[in-house]
């Protein structure tokens, strides 16, 4: 959730991109996964008690695992993102709003600041989240690819996975049912996540998985069987 970490993607060959989205406490979309900096900059702030000018200005290069090797990478604004991604024509993005941001703002407002800066990309951008009920009023409020991440494996989410009919449908490599067991049908295309292994990246393929989601793209990537797909990782 950081430019140079995207920008690293892009350069060992991936064309789209995953990260997430939080909201700052003046409701400016920045890049970040928790809604705290205790992980990434050993702090207790929270994203939701911080201006974007503030964040902007904190180090997230996780000291504690890194030294100082990132010590000047700091919390991207989406509008950063964007600004860059305009200028990567080859790349898309799947853009994950955080379930903590629309509990704390409401649907409406988080969807209202997202779309704000996405627009110039939006073509190029899907909007994705674990909570279907935010989707459902993003679908409604303009037309723009959505993709759900299914928390679960089970019949309930089967069928909120059918009602909701996104474009991408995400699941954890390890909620999958076992080999020769049917994967849920629909208009989607799936994406499973969590994946660093070359062999279970093509087996995945060989069961109809469209796209894998990996922390390891540049090692898949090194991989001629994968790379001849391609790089859809």
């Amino acid at each position: 959730n950081t430019l140079p970490a995207l920008q690293a993607a892009v350069a060992a060959g991936a064309r789209w991109l995953e990260f997430d989205v939080q909201l700052s406490a003046d409701r400016v979309p920045v890049l970040l996964h928790d809604t705290t900096l205790v992980r990434t900059a050993g702090r207790p702030d929270s994203v939701f008690e911080l201006a974007a000018q503030q964040l902007t200005a904190i180090s997230v290069g996780e000291s504690a695992r890194f030294g100082t090797r990132f010590a000047d990478v700091v919390v991207p604004t989406l509008a950063e993102f964007v600004t860059w991604l305009m200028t990567q024509p080859q790349v898309q993005a799947f853009v994950e709003v955080k379930v903590e941001s629309v509990q704390r703002f409401g649907a409406e407002a988080v969807h209202t600041a997202v779309m704000r800066v996405l627009e110039p990309v939006r073509d190029r951008c899907v909007l994705i989240s674990y909570d279907d009920a935010f989707l459902f009023t993003a679908r409604l409020a303009m037309p723009m690819r959505i993709g759900w991440v299914a928390a679960e494996w089970n019949d309930d989410y089967a069928r909120r996975a059918r009602a909701l009919a996104p474009e991408f449908l995400f699941a954890n490599h390890a909620r999958l049912p076992p080999e020769g067991q049917p994967l849920w049908s629909g208009p989607w295309q799936w994406v499973v996540y969590e994946v660093t292994d070359p062999a279970q990246a093509l087996a995945l393929a060989a069961r109809g998985i469209a796209f894998v989601e990996s922390m390891a793209v540049g090692e898949l990537l090194a991989d001629a069987r994968l790379r001849d797909r391609g790089g859809r990782a």
